[in-house]
């Protein structure tokens, strides 16, 4: 039965669009030091002030959505489509996917792309699963989607350090080539670490970048997994 309901929408999943304008400027990764940073969770009420804070230095990362929140906050969605970040699917309601039936799981990711839609103009191209739960089983629904499953290669555990100079220090610590960087726009010590963060990266000679720039604009196919197993 699941098959042949993903069947019937897989014409439409598959027309995914790209949620980054394209006239936003992108770094060649393949020649400087890249790095991207991601946040999850949003948008909450500090987005704005990280928004804010990344329009100063002149940067584009990738937010990972709650659709429930892009419904509470659309405005604050359109306004990371319009200064040209990367939008991505985070589940409606923030659940655990290896938790759920199949139909479920392309629900959550379903309506959520919806959602962003509505708000942005454009269907998000990837997805990440809360709290990183995924199995063969999600990524074959994400396939039926026509996302990829994004995870990262390092997380800054921002929701237990709560505070700004902890926070700053885990991630500097961690930051590497080509790295990708799980943080929260929920959390506020993440959004106040902002500033020390990007400058220090700065210094270090790091382009702070989206997901698909740090990948040379190659994204895994649909259903497949980033890191791979």
């Amino acid at each position: 039965m699941w098959r042949r309901i993903c069947v019937a929408v897989t014409a439409i999943c598959v027309l995914v669009a790209v949620a980054t304008p394209a006239e936003a400027k992108t770094v060649d990764c393949a020649r400087v030091k890249c790095i991207a940073l991601t946040f999850d969770d949003g948008p909450s009420p500090h987005t704005v002030k990280l928004l804010d804070t990344l329009k100063k230095n002149r940067l584009k990362v990738t937010f990972f959505l709650v659709g429930r929140e892009v419904q509470k906050r659309p405005a604050v969605a359109r306004r990371m489509r319009r200064e040209g970040h990367e939008i991505a699917n985070h589940t409606f309601d923030h659940a655990r996917l290896t938790e759920l039936p199949d139909q479920k799981i392309f629900d959550q990711l379903d309506k959520t792309s919806k959602a962003i839609r509505k708000a942005t103009g454009v269907r998000p191209k990837m997805m990440r699963p809360p709290f990183g739960a995924t199995d063969e089983r999600v990524e074959s629904v994400a396939g039926f989607a026509g996302v990829p499953v994004i995870l990262w290669t390092d997380s800054s555990r921002d929701w237990e350090l709560r505070d700004k100079k902890a926070i700053a220090k885990k991630v500097l610590r961690l930051a590497r080539r080509d790295g990708v960087v799980l943080l929260h726009d929920i959390v506020p010590g993440t959004v106040a670490a902002m500033p020390l963060i990007l400058s220090t990266l700065k210094k270090r000679g790091y382009h702070v970048v989206t997901v698909s720039e740090v990948l040379r604009n190659r994204l895994p196919d649909a259903g497949e997994r980033f890191p791979s197993r």
